[in-house]
C-alpha cells in the first residue's frame, strides 16, 4: 500500500494558505474585462501560490454565467502579468463575451486556473487504474497532447464543466481538437487513429484553480469546494435543501423530476437517451425513494409540507396499483412500464409504512395489507423471493405463477428481496391492527431470510461483488432484529460482516491518494472512489444494529466510518458556491449528484445520500 500522507498534508497546507493575492488579482481581472484596460499586478506577492514558469505555467481565465456557455482563454507568455492581459484581451474579442456581465460579481463568476507539475508520460503508461507515474485522475489531472510544436489541452476543471468521469471522455475531447478530429466524425475511430499514431507526445499535469463567489474567492479542489471536517450542521442542511429540491421539482400528478443534467440543463436520462421530451422515462422504485426522502425530512423538522408532498407521491403510486387474489386475501402490486417488480411493491410498502408510522394516517391500510400479501405470495417454496410478478419478456406478459427454474433465475434481482423484506419487517413490527396477518408475515419472512442469508450466496455467487452492495437487506435485518425471534446470529453476522468489508474497502486518511478520497469506497484499491449514499444506508443500519445490541466497540467504529463516508459525500451536493459551471445554477442548487465530477442528478442520487445523512444526524441525537 502506497503512503500518500506527506503528499496530502502538503495539499491540505496549500489550500489553507492566504489567497488574498488571488482575490486582488481576480478583482482587477473583472475590472479589466469591463474597461478593456490592461492590469498591473507588480504590487502583488504570489510567492508560495503561483510559481510562474513561462515554458510550463499555462494560465486559463474562464467566465461562467447562468444561461451562457462558458467563455475561456488560456496562454503562457514571458510573465504572469503579460499572460493574464493576453487572456483578458482574447476573452473580450470572443463574440459571446457580449452576453456576459462581468461588472456584476453576483452574475458572472470568473475562474483562474494554472498548470503545475507538468511531466511527460508514454502513451503506454497512461491509465486510470493504478497509482503510478502514468495515473490520470479525473478532475485532478490535465492532459496535453503535443505534435509539431503545437499543444492541445484538457484542463483538470474540464471534468466538472464538461461533466466527464473517465479517461476515455478526456481523450475523445482532446483528439477532436487535433488534426485527427478532421479525419473522422466517429469518436471511436478518432481514438483508434490516436492509439495507432506515434506522432503525439503526452504530458500529465495538475492545476490550481480559484473561482469568484460574490465579493470573495474560493480555492477549488477537483473543481469543487472542499469540506475539511465532518459536521452535523452540514448533514442537516443538505438533507433539508435536497428535500426542498424534490419539492420544487415535483409534478402536479405526484411524480418527481426523475433526472436532471446540470451541465446541459435538460432531462435526458443517460440510460434512456432516445426517449422524447414528452415521454421521458420514469421509475416507480426510485419514485418511492423520493417519498422516503421527504418523510426523513419531515422526521427532522415536523414541517407539514414534506408529509403533504409525500402523501401526494403516495397517491401516484396508488394510481399504478393493481390487484390479484392470494391465499391470504386480496393482494396489491405496483405495475409500471409493463412490469411488476418485487422491488416496486417492496419499496412502496416501505414508504407507506413509514408514512403511516409518522402520521398515524390509516387511510391506506387496505393497500398496505394488499402489498404485504402480494410480497408473501412471491416467496417460493424454498424461501426464495421471486423478482418479478409480471415481465413482458416472459409468459406473454402474464402473471408469473408457475415458473421454471430457468425463468426464476433469469428474473432474479439481487436488490429486490432486501427491499421487500424491509417492507415486511416494518409491517410486522408496526402494523398492530391485523396481528393474524402479521403472524403469517413473520413465518414467511423467517423462511425468506434463511434462504437469502444462507442459500443465495451459493446459488447466485456470481452476483456478489468485492464491495458489498445489499444495503436494503442490511436495513431489513436491522428492523427484523427488533423482534427477539429474529435475533439469529446468521442474520446479525450478515450485517456486521458486510459492514466490516465496507469499512475495509474505504479509503483512509493515510492511504488516500487524493484528499477527497477519504471515506469513499472501492472494489479494488486503485479504483476511482465511490462516494456512495446507497451503500452507506447499509453502513448506518449496521451502526444502529450495533447500538441496539449494545456492541459498544463496534458501534463506535461504525459511527466513525459513517462520518468519514458522509464527509466524502458532502462534495456531491450542489449549492451556489460550487455550481458555477452549471447552465442553470438556480435550478441545480440543492440537488445531489451521482459522482464527483459527473453532473447528473436523479431522484435516487438524492434519496440515498439524503436518507443516509438523515439517519446519521439522528444517530447521536445531535441538537446543534
Amino acid at each position: 500500500m502506497l503512503d500518500f500522507k506527506d503528499y496530502n498534508d502538503k495539499e491540505r497546507a496549500f489550500l489553507e494558505k492566504d489567497f488574498s493575492c488571488i482575490d486582488m488579482l481576480l478583482k482587477r481581472v473583472r475590472n479589466a474585462l469591463v474597461t478593456g484596460e490592461k492590469i498591473d499586478i507588480s504590487d502583488l506577492d504570489f510567492s508560495g501560490v503561483i510559481d510562474y514558469n513561462p515554458s510550463e505555467t499555462l494560465v486559463y481565465i474562464t467566465l461562467f454565467q447562468s444561461g451562457r456557455k462558458f467563455v475561456r482563454y488560456g496562454s503562457k507568455r514571458t510573465d504572469l502579468q503579460t499572460t493574464i492581459n493576453r487572456n483578458i484581451e482574447m476573452i473580450r474579442k470572443n463574440p459571446r463575451f457580449l452576453n456576459f456581465n462581468p461588472e456584476n460579481e453576483n452574475l458572472c463568476r470568473i475562474m483562474l486556473e494554472y498548470a503545475i507539475d507538468r511531466k511527460k508520460v508514454s502513451k503506454g503508461e497512461l491509465n486510470s487504474q493504478n497509482f503510478d507515474n502514468g495515473r490520470f485522475e479525473i478532475g485532478i489531472n490535465g492532459l496535453e497532447l503535443r505534435k509539431d510544436g503545437i499543444s492541445y489541452y484538457y484542463m483538470p476543471t474540464d471534468a466538472i464543466s464538461l461533466s466527464h468521469m473517465g479517461l476515455r471522455s478526456v481523450l475523445q475531447t482532446l483528439v477532436k481538437k487535433t488534426p485527427i478530429g478532421k479525419l473522422s466524425n466517429s469518436r471511436s475511430e478518432r481514438l483508434k487513429i490516436l492509439a495507432a499514431s506515434n506522432d503525439y507526445e503526452y504530458y500529465l499535469f495538475r492545476s490550481r484553480a480559484f473561482v469568484t463567489y460574490k465579493d470573495s474567492i474560493i480555492p477549488l479542489y477537483r473543481g469543487n469546494i472542499r469540506y475539511t471536517e465532518f459536521s452535523y450542521d452540514v448533514l442537516y442542511h443538505q438533507v433539508i435543501a435536497s428535500a426542498e429540491w424534490l419539492l420544487a421539482n415535483m409534478y402536479e400528478d405526484g411524480r418527481f423530476l426523475y433526472y436532471y443534467d446540470c451541465c446541459e440543463d435538460n432531462y435526458k436520462d443517460h440510460e434512456h437517451p432516445t426517449r422524447p421530451e414528452n415521454n421521458l422515462y420514469y421509475n416507480d422504485l426510485r419514485h418511492c425513494g423520493g417519498i422516503i426522502a421527504l418523510i426523513r425530512a419531515y422526521e427532522l423538522t415536523s414541517d407539514e409540507k414534506y408529509i403533504k408532498a409525500a402523501k401526494k407521491a403516495v397517491d401516484w403510486s396508488i394510481s399504478i396499483t393493481k390487484e390479484h387474489d392470494t391465499k391470504w386475501g386480496k393482494g396489491c402490486y405496483a405495475f409500471y412500464n409493463r412490469k411488476s417488480k418485487l422491488g416496486g411493491t417492496g419499496v412502496l410498502l416501505v414508504a407507506m409504512m413509514q408514512y403511516r408510522s409518522f402520521t398515524g394516517d390509516k387511510s391506506y391500510d387496505e393497500y398496505i395489507k394488499g402489498y404485504t400479501r402480494h410480497i408473501m405470495s412471491r416467496v417460493y417454496e424454498n424461501g426464495e423471493i421471486l423478482g418479478y410478478y409480471i415481465h413482458p419478456q416472459y409468459q406473454n406478459g402474464q402473471p408469473l405463477i408457475n415458473m421454471t427454474d430457468e425463468e426464476r433465475k433469469a428474473t432474479f434481482s439481487f436488490y429486490y428481496p432486501g427491499e421487500a423484506l424491509l417492507g415486511l419487517a416494518l409491517f410486522a413490527n408496526n402494523f398492530l391492527d391485523d396481528e393474524k396477518l402479521a403472524k403469517e408475515v413473520r413465518k414467511i419472512a423467517k423462511k425468506a431470510l434463511d434462504w437469502i442469508v444462507d442459500e443465495r450466496p451459493k446459488i447466485y455467487a456470481e452476483l456478489f461483488t468485492a464491495l458489498p452492495s445489499d444495503a436494503w437487506l442490511m436495513q431489513a435485518i436491522e428492523e427484523w432484529v427488533k423482534d427477539k425471534d429474529f435475533q439469529k446470529q446468521n442474520y446479525i453476522n450478515f450485517v456486521f460482516t458486510d459492514a466490516a468489508t465496507m469499512v475495509s474497502k474505504m479509503y483512509k486518511h493515510d492511504d488516500s491518494p487524493y484528499i477527497d478520497y477519504e471515506g469513499g469506497y472501492y472494489y479494488d484499491y486503485g479504483d476511482h472512489y465511490y462516494p456512495d449514499g446507497a451503500r452507506s444506508e447499509g453502513l448506518v443500519a449496521a451502526y444502529y444494529l450495533a447500538k441496539y445490541l449494545k456492541v459498544d466497540a463496534l458501534e463506535k467504529k461504525l459511527l466513525e466510518a459513517c462520518k468519514k463516508a458522509a464527509m466524502c459525500q458532502f462534495h456531491l451536493f450542489n449549492d451556489d458556491r460550487n455550481n458555477y459551471s452549471h447552465k442553470n445554477p438556480e435550478r441545480s442548487a440543492g440537488s445531489i449528484r451521482f459522482k464527483a465530477t459527473r453532473q447528473w442528478v436523479r431522484v435516487d442520487s438524492i434519496q440515498h445520500v439524503s436518507c443516509f445523512f438523515a439517519r446519521l444526524y439522528k444517530a447521536e441525537n445531535y441538537h446543534g
